[in-house]
């Protein structure tokens, strides 16, 4: 079941899509940028007792998730099986229906 798109609505698809990028982007660089702040000040105040590690591996958690979902890696993170999941679920029902008449 293909849909066909107009140019407008292939704009907004491919504008939405550079957001989601460019958002990922954004959370790489705040995540590089203040764990490199935790990790100095750690070792700076407290070189015997290293925690910068919690935030760096529970944030970074956060980031590869982020970066599948943007990305499309891991698909049953995505719209689009969302999407295509409904579509089969309405077709599914619409065979059930005519099965019957």
């Amino acid at each position: 079941m293909e849909v066909d798109l107009n140019e407008e609505d292939k704009y907004y698809l491919a504008k939405k899509r550079v957001e989601e990028i460019k958002g990922f982007y954004g959370n790489l660089t705040a995540y590089v940028i203040v764990n490199l702040v935790l990790i100095f000040i750690n070792l700076y105040t407290s070189p015997r007792h290293l925690w910068f590690y919690w935030p760096l591996m529970w944030w970074g958690v956060g980031v590869v998730f982020h970066g599948l979902k943007v990305f499309k890696v891991f698909p049953v993170l995505g719209k689009d099986w969302e999407e295509k999941k409904i579509k089969e679920l309405m077709e599914k029902e619409r065979e059930n229906k005519n099965k019957w008449q």
